[in-house]
């Protein structure tokens, strides 16, 4: 079986080194030595000044939003993993919604001021993939309209616009940390924020509120990162190196392999990528076969591609009946229905790339 991606799995005994000193410390969570360290480390590595753990990347939305006083309505993209929105919800804020760029598949700029209104407090623009968006455009529209910023970063692991991380752009950036990323903590997230202050809100935040001892100032959660997390993210940081090398060359691969099959068109998101995150494909209904045709056809050699991201997030039943409509986004409807992502995961074998490359060749020669 090939999977879309699979978790790096670091030497066990690095990993049972850091658990002996938990143990031992028996300190498991709230913020201890592990947790220190990890914070310290990821925020050289990244670049970030003031970075925040959170349990998941999810919470580390959530806390953005909070934490930048969002409300009314947020303007987002529909093409994007549901947490995206559901969480704008959870907060009770309507998301917004607006098509995406042809080649990127990001949120579209030039679309989104015909959307603010005086309900609009904020935009969560998504880096998909691990592209980057047009952050000075974003930036421009911010500013003209006094709208905060937080990005969906979930996919942007080490990636760089003009040489400075991505993280540094907007009000907030949300990363995941799931073990399905380039990097991760088993589950978890972080925050990378512009202001001291706003870190020191989040680090409350996320531990309920509490501002001292016997004081608690305003409704927080708890979103900590504990030491068992903490500790897998600092060994596989280690390794982020050998990662990125493992994925690239699955990626080169692919572009070799594929870049001349009729009906099959490698992505900018592929032939672009940074960090290696995501290989996404349009497969082109023209070419004899449609996506979810190829799709199935490698579920049946055991290649679990995914279609990333299918259905678009208004497609979903529960954002149907709450009125939105897809045919608002033509762009992002058409890559939904053709975008195939294919697997990529460090210690990914040539043998298994060529198999999942032979397999697609094999599928558009049968046909429907």
């Amino acid at each position: 079986m090939i999977n879309v991606t699979k978790p790096f799995l670091p030497p066990l005994d690095e990993i049972y080194l850091h658990l002996a000193n938990i143990w031992d410390s028996s300190i498991l969570t709230n913020g201890g030595p592990a947790h220190q360290a990890l914070e310290r480390e990821l925020g050289r590595h990244l670049g970030v000044e003031h970075l925040s753990l959170y349990s998941n990347g999810t919470l580390a939305l959530k806390a953005a939003i909070k934490i930048l006083g969002l409300s009314g309505e947020v303007i987002t993209t529909p093409f994007s993993f549901v947490a995206t929105a559901n969480v704008l919800v959870d907060c009770g804020i309507k998301p917004v919604f607006v098509d995406i760029d042809p080649v990127t598949f990001n949120i579209d700029p030039e679309k989104i001021e015909s959307r603010i209104n005086g309900n609009t407090t904020g935009l969560m623009p998504v880096h998909v993939y691990g592209i980057p968006c047009a952050v000075d455009e974003i930036a421009a529209i911010s500013a003209r309209y006094g709208l905060p910023t937080i990005y969906d970063a979930a996919h942007a692991f080490g990636v760089t616009v003009g040489g400075e991380s991505v993280l540094g752009f907007g009000d907030a950036s949300a990363l995941s940390f799931h073990s399905t990323k380039v990097f991760h903590t088993i589950e978890g997230g972080a925050l990378a924020l512009k202001k001291s202050e706003d870190k020191r809100q989040s680090d409350q935040y996320k531990n309920f509120g509490f501002t001292g001892e016997t004081s608690v100032d305003y409704f927080g959660i708890n979103a900590k990162m504990n030491e068992v997390q903490s500790a897998v993210g600092l060994v596989n940081l280690r390794y982020i190196a050998q990662v990125f090398n493992d994925r690239r060359k699955i990626f080169d691969l692919y572009n070799d392999g594929l870049s001349d099959l009729d009906g099959i068109t490698i992505t900018h998101a592929a032939r672009c990528s940074q960090n290696f995150s995501y290989y996404p494909i349009l497969v082109d209904c023209a070419s004899g076969i449609s996506r979810d045709i190829l799709y199935a056809s490698l579920k049946n050699k055991g290649i679990n591609a995914r279609r990333y991201f299918y259905p678009l997030i208004p497609d979903f039943e529960i954002y149907r009946a709450a009125g939105y409509d897809t045919g608002e986004f033509p762009v992002a409807k058409k890559v939904s229905e053709q975008v195939l992502c294919l697997p990529v995961f460090a210690g990914m074998t040539d043998d298994q790339a060529n198999k999942v490359i032979d397999a697609i060749k094999e599928a558009l020669r049968d046909g429907c």
